[in-house]
């Protein structure tokens, strides 16, 4: 048993919960070797580590495969519409500011219908944990194209190629105004469990996308990126203050009149080598010449350029993109709530008789 202060200072006893005391009696009802186990099991063993109650603790979810989460969680939780989980989400923060409230949604359910609530949720800054489940298919609808799909995807509903340009998710969340940006994969437990609770320890609203792999309509999407023999080249792993590099060190980015380029360690130290892999020389390794991450920089640029890399040409960031501070809405909300009460104290009598009113025979 631990004791931790709730919003208004009150104390409150934590049990010391197993990772059990999170699962529900619900079978789990995913396609056999769906991420999206890998993704729960994460969840679920962070969940004990939290100084958090399992009652207060909110899973929402919008409609798609992976937004039958709540079901799954020995927590509240809320099973919504198509698209309006962050639109439930904020409703929810804003009436009950002590409530630690997760959003589950998939690219389907978040960049398309959901895309313009969204939007308005990062922007805002409520402060709730936002886990978007990109697989780039519609696979509870069985097979179709969705909004982060590559150009010429060839599905059900795009027969001859999808003609759409996909969104990239974290583009999306950065050009927002979110102030956590972060990006994982299914498999990879540990990285992902250190998203998980950077997402939840931050004061705003955080935000990370999960690669998951959808194995019955679209296998391997992320294989050139997350698979054993590519990692080292097909990742670029984040860590704030140090050098952007990849492939054992022996490469990084460098930026070139303010544009990323991969960078490799050759015997006059990094030079650039126009977005491709080649094999170089490791003699006389210069890692300071790579660009340095800087998570809290104020500006969004640079983290939304680093967003935007992506293979063949350059690794996929893995890792916490942006991290700012910035006031949450709820907070602000609930301080201009109680500033009105303050000046005049609720009486509901006497709003019941003001103003015009009258009798009904």
């Amino acid at each position: 048993m631990s004791i931790s202060n709730d919003s208004t200072g009150s104390e409150q006893e934590i049990p010391k919960y197993k990772r059990t005391d999170f699962s529900t009696d619900q079978d789990v009802r995913w396609c056999p070797g769906c991420g999206d186990y890998a993704i729960l099991a994460a969840v679920q063993r962070l969940m004990p580590d939290l100084p958090v109650r399992k009652e207060d603790h909110v899973f929402i979810s919008g409609i798609g495969c992976s937004s039958r989460f709540p079901y799954y969680m020995n927590t509240y939780g809320f099973h919504t519409i198509h698209g309006r989980a962050p639109a439930f989400a904020s409703g929810l923060k804003g009436a009950n500011p002590n409530a630690h409230v997760w959003v589950i949604t998939g690219d389907g359910d978040a960049l398309s219908i959901g895309g313009n609530h969204l939007i308005h949720l990062l922007r805002r800054n409520f402060n709730v944990t936002v886990l978007l489940f990109n697989n780039r298919i519609y696979g509870l609808t069985k097979g179709q194209y969705s909004p982060t799909s590559e150009v010429g995807k060839r599905t059900k509903s795009s027969p001859m190629g999808s003609l759409d340009h996909p969104f990239n998710p974290m583009s999306v969340a950065i050009g927002a105004g979110a102030t956590f940006v972060a990006r994982s994969y299914d498999v990879d437990a540990k990285h992902l469990t250190k998203m998980l609770r950077a997402a939840w320890e931050h004061k705003g609203t955080g935000f990370i996308e999960i690669y998951q792999n959808c194995n019955i309509f679209n296998d391997k999407a992320f294989a050139n990126i997350t698979d054993k023999q590519v990692r080292a080249g097909g990742q670029l792993r984040l860590e704030d203050g140090e050098p952007l590099t990849f492939d054992g060190g022996n490469k990084g980015i460098i930026f070139v009149d303010g544009r990323p380029t991969v960078g490799v360690v050759g015997e006059n130290g990094v030079t650039a080598d126009e977005g491709k892999f080649t094999s170089v020389n490791l003699s006389g390794a210069m890692a300071d010449d790579f660009a340095r991450h800087d998570t809290a920089d104020p500006s969004p640029a640079r983290a939304f350029s680093l967003a935007q890399l992506a293979p063949p040409d350059f690794p996929a960031p893995m890792g916490i993109l942006r991290q700012v501070e910035r006031d949450t809405y709820d907070d602000m909300m609930t301080a201009q709530v109680e500033e009105a009460r303050a000046k005049k104290p609720a009486d509901l009598k006497a709003l019941l008789h003001a103003g015009y009113t009258w009798t009904v025979k």
